[in-house]
């Protein structure tokens, strides 16, 4: 089910751990004064920022990062988490922010003093340096007794890798990760099961594809994605049946074939651990006429 968890790292700098792995959307509201700089990290799934009681909507998309300032205004956080969603949100004040980049605020546009009293949106992609850190924060398995100085850390990495514009490719990363290179090569092995979710290769053909070892791919799956990575793809397909079903468009036997189900009633076993009901109750409930 969906549920939030805040680490305050030091005053006025927050970190929010948000987590939707239940069937349901799931939303929080939370207030943020003004004066604060929001940045948000979609890890996985899908989400999406409501403003002015929703006449307004900005998508966070997987692999995006989106950063908010208005100095004029409050900017409540009001976020919808679809199934199957993971965000992190880090939330700092203006005055601390420009303490920790003072001497480099001339490469941080909304810092610029031009730029001081306007608002600021923004949409980036999050590297493979920083998926590494999000995913970290996502999987913390160290003594709990140094879990706020460990998020310390991290909080401050992400924003100094957020702000980087040269990359080291030598910097310190996972233990199975070693390098950038090994990033993108799993975040490929992702793109090429989803493309190929009715027949997905093999793990050792899948190693072979993406030019990692069997070892490293299981591995740094595991750690960008906090799946394994058939764990993922299924997880990934139940979703996509249940787009499907909700296009109205396909019955269980069409949308059970094209994700790969020869037997329906394999589909409907698996559609319904996920979702604890059955694809045909499920089209009953948003189609009762048909």
């Amino acid at each position: 089910m969906g549920s939030q968890e805040e680490i305050k790292i030091e005053n006025d700098f927050t970190l929010i751990r948000f987590q939707n792995d239940g069937p349901e959307n799931f939303q929080v509201k939370r207030q943020v004064n003004q004066g604060l700089i929001q940045f948000h990290f979609g890890i996985k799934g899908k989400a999406k920022f409501v403003f002015n009681e929703g006449s307004y909507a900005l998508d966070l998309k997987e692999e995006k990062a989106l950063l908010f300032y208005n100095p004029q205004k409050e900017l409540p956080l009001n976020l919808e988490l679809a199934s199957n969603t993971w965000v992190i949100s880090v939330i700092i004040s203006i005055q601390k922010f420009h303490a920790l980049f003072s001497n480099e605020s001339g490469s941080i546009p909304f810092l610029s003093e031009e730029n001081k009293d306007r608002k600021y949106y923004t949409e980036s992609d999050i590297s493979p340096s920083m998926a590494i850190v999000l995913s970290q924060l996502f999987h913390y398995n160290l003594n709990p007794s140094i879990k706020n100085l460990y998020y310390k850390g991290k909080g401050y990495e992400l924003l100094s890798l957020y702000f980087n514009r040269s990359e080291d490719p030598d910097a310190e990363q996972c233990p199975f990760l070693i390098d950038e290179e090994n990033v993108l090569k799993i975040k490929k092995a992702k793109e090429i099961i989803i493309t190929n979710m009715a027949e997905p290769p093999g793990l050792e053909e899948l190693s072979e594809q993406v030019g990692l070892s069997l070892k490293k791919l299981k591995m740094g799956f595991k750690q960008i994605y906090g799946d394994t990575v058939y764990g993922f793809l299924l997880d990934y397909k139940m979703d996509y049946a249940r787009q499907l079903l909700d296009s109205g468009s396909y019955n269980v036997n069409e949308v059970g074939l094209k994700i790969g189900y020869s037997t329906g009633s394999h589909f409907i076993a698996a559609f319904k651990k996920k979702f604890a009901t059955t694809p045909k109750k499920y089209l009953m409930s948003i189609n009762p006429n048909k």
